[in-house]
Order: C-alpha cells, then sequence, then structure tokens
C-alpha cells in the first residue's frame, strides 16, 4: 500500500529550457528548504538543452561522443544519460521520511508513475531486474527504454527524478552507452508511432502522479 503524506505536493512547470546547472542549483536550495521545514515537496518538469549527464555509477567509456553536447557529472545514481528537446524531465524533491523513509519503494513507486503514464497513451511500460528505467518490447523481441531514472537523497529528501521520451531525436543518444547498457535501444512515443504534444505528456504525467503519490498544486517560480 502507497503511505501518503498530508502535505500536499507542490507542481511546477517550465515553459523555456532549463540550463543543467541552473537546475542543480534550484534542487540544492529546494531540498535544504523542504529539510528544514520551510518549504513543500516539489515536482518540476522541464526540458533541458541538449546535454549528457553523468551518475556516481558512470564509466568513461561510455560517453561515445564528450565533445558532441555538454557533459555534467551529478550525484544522483546512475550512469550516463541524455537530456534534451523533446524530452521531459520531471525532478522529484520529497520528503521520503514521510513516505515510509524506504527509498526502494520510493523508486518503485516512481517507476509505477512512468508506467500508468504510458498506460494513458496505451502502452505498456516494464521493469526490467538489472536494468533500470521502463521498458518496452518491440517486435522480434527488441526491448528499447523509454524513461529513465535516478535520484539523489540527501537528509531524507529526494532530488533528481525521472524522463520521459517524448520526441526527442533519439540519434542524440549515440554519444553515450545509455545507463551502461549497449545491448538494448532507446525508444520515445514518436518512434512508436504515437502522436503526442508535451503538453499531452504532462497531463499524463500528472494524472498519473496524483494516482500514485496524492494531490498536487500548482506552484508559481
Amino acid at each position: 500500500m502507497i503511505v501518503k503524506p498530508q502535505e500536499t505536493i507542490n507542481w511546477r512547470m517550465s515553459d523555456a529550457p532549463v540550463a543543467y546547472p541552473d537546475a542543480v542549483a534550484l534542487m540544492e536550495r529546494r531540498v535544504m528548504a523542504i529539510a528544514g521545514g520551510e518549504a513543500g515537496p516539489l515536482v518540476w518538469l522541464l526540458e533541458h538543452p541538449a546535454l549528457y549527464t553523468s551518475g556516481t555509477s558512470a564509466k568513461a567509456e561510455d560517453l561515445l561522443a564528450p565533445a558532441r553536447f555538454p557533459v555534467f557529472a551529478t550525484g544522483r545514481g546512475g550512469q550516463f544519460t541524455y537530456h534534451g528537446p523533446g524530452q521531459r524531465v520531471a525532478y522529484v524533491m520529497m520528503d521520503i521520511r514521510q513516505r515510509g523513509n524506504d527509498v526502494r519503494r520510493f523508486v518503485f513507486d516512481l517507476e509505477e508513475w512512468l508506467i500508468r503514464t504510458l498506460a494513458h497513451f496505451n502502452v505498456r511500460g516494464e521493469r526490467r531486474v538489472g536494468r533500470v528505467g521502463i521498458w518496452v518490447e518491440r517486435k522480434g523481441g527488441r526491448e528499447d527504454k523509454i524513461a529513465a531514472l535516478g535520484i539523489r537523497v540527501r537528509r531524507g529528501i529526494s532530488f533528481h527524478g525521472v524522463s520521459f521520451n517524448v520526441e526527442p531525436d533519439l540519434e542524440h543518444f549515440s554519444g553515450i552507452v545509455p545507463c551502461g547498457i549497449s545491448e538494448h535501444g532507446v525508444t520515445s512515443l514518436a518512434d512508436l508511432g504515437i502522436t503526442a504534444t508535451m503538453h499531452d505528456a504532462d497531463l499524463a504525467l500528472r494524472a498519473a502522479f496524483e494516482s500514485v503519490f496524492g494531490a498536487t498544486v500548482e506552484e508559481v517560480g
């Protein structure tokens, strides 16, 4: 059973692309404010300019084109990933201590959020043991990743979060070994033949999030 906190979760959306360092700085400030009881939880939806990030388990050899896009080292879990236009990134800053202080369960719930989001588009998203993220089966037994996940926890507060491929340029993923997995590919709603705008994705993300985590309220900022 999902434990839902009493505090309403704030929901913010940025229309213009957000530089990665600016996003990290905001997350850092918000985490400290939540930990200090000065602010409530926040889910922040945005897009980044094209870039690569490396998690705490990243291997140098998995960065195949280091000069292609800016590369940012980050404290989240995981390996290399790509962010860019057409991909919705959702940063989740929540007090895990209010949800049973169970990080594994929190990650499971984030995965469930993505799976339910995909269900809005009649796409079956699935977990895979030993492979982070959400996967879809393709013809011929092929499996592609459509959503990635990587969080960090500080003082019981989560930050970083998930990314959902709506209509990014999938060729941009070729500059890395995404999440260290070379034997499987990457896909998106557009690649699956689904016509959906970012607004459509946002509506699905919010409805699915509330079904897993509880009510949200708009935060302007």
